[in-house]
């Protein structure tokens, strides 16, 4: 069965608070050789049978930009494999 694997995270010119608090409390904890921290989304799809995977890819990708991600201050991105 195909599979999209879709990660998606902020663009680095948008700051990423969420991110900056995890960083915090990791140096908090002890872990003071963390730079920085980038916290994002992972999405997985199972993909019917039948179509080329460039065109399951092409599908996922307009996913992405209606509904799946913000493009104005997301990027991301699609790997389609095929599972056996």
């Amino acid at each position: 069965m195909p599979k999209a694997r879709i990660n998606i995270r902020l663009k680095p010119t948008v700051l990423d608070a969420q991110g900056a608090v995890v960083k915090s409390a990791l140096h908090n904890l002890g872990f003071a050789s963390v730079q920085d921290v980038h916290v994002g989304r992972y999405i997985e799809l199972d993909l019917a049978e039948g179509a080329s995977p460039e065109a399951q890819e092409a599908q996922v990708r307009e996913m992405c930009q209606k509904l799946l991600a913000n493009p104005i201050i997301e990027q991301y991105s699609v790997t389609v494999t095929r599972e056996g």
